[in-house]
């Protein structure tokens, strides 16, 4: 049952890998489905070597529904199930530790500037969220601050998380978030990005329904930098 969507969440999971996101058995990926229930990777393996039958089925309190052998959720499925709760266009979740992008969550740098267009179609502005002790209930209550408004995250000191209407569009997320991440270190290392126009940056965030674009988007905002605190 389900086997599309298992097949789809172990693609995901070995291009996670492949492309240095995750390292050991770091990062998880949920889907949800359509009575409500959810599939989610196992804790304790590593992205390279999900395969269907690891796919763990869980209930909306983190219950398992069907496992095989001793396959159980991630102890961080707290953190996707609060996405869920908060918002009823999102499908799945996808939570990794892209180097580049985690190194802005590392050092309490948002991702914030508005100098690449697609990036500001796409998501717009990448906050950090507080920190949070992962497995905990303490990382739920701090992103859900920001999942009115942001399809992308940074959890401070920790990775990065994404969500979507379907899993390919949560992974995408991710994508676009690690490649501004490299962009703007580059760019500030040859000076500083020079960012887009107010007008025009409203005109790119105006363009979202013309490119087919669903989610939450922030518009225009900013936030704190550690030296600003």
């Amino acid at each position: 049952m389900y086997e599309d969507i298992k097949e789809q969440m172990c693609d995901v999971c070995h291009k996670m890998w492949q492309l240095g996101w995750v390292a050991a058995n770091d990062g998880n990926v949920s889907v949800k489905l359509e009575d409500g229930t959810f599939l989610a990777t196992p804790t304790g393996i590593s992205k390279s070597f999900i395969t269907p039958e690891k796919i763990v089925h869980i209930d909306k309190d983190g219950v398992i529904i069907e496992a095989n052998g001793d396959y159980r959720p991630s102890s961080e499925i707290k953190m996707h199930l609060r996405c869920y709760q908060e918002r009823e266009d999102v499908g799945a979740v996808l939570h990794a530790h892209p180097p580049v992008a985690t190194g802005y969550a590392v050092a309490n740098v948002p991702l914030d500037e508005y100098s690449m267009i697609e990036t500001v179609i796409a998501i717009g502005s990448i906050p950090v969220t507080p920190y949070g002790t992962p497995s905990t209930y303490e990382v739920p209550e701090a992103i859900a601050p920001y999942l009115g408004e942001h399809d992308v995250v940074l959890l401070q000191n920790h990775g990065a998380l994404s969500v979507g209407a379907d899993l390919l569009t949560a992974y995408y997320r991710m994508e676009t978030l690690e490649l501004f991440a490299k962009i703007s270190l580059n760019a500030h290392l040859l000076g500083g990005a020079q960012e887009i126009s107010k007008p025009n940056i409203d005109k790119l965030i105006s363009m979202r329904s013309s490119y087919k674009v669903t989610g939450k988007h922030p518009g225009y905002k900013k936030y704190p930098h550690p030296e600003d605190k």
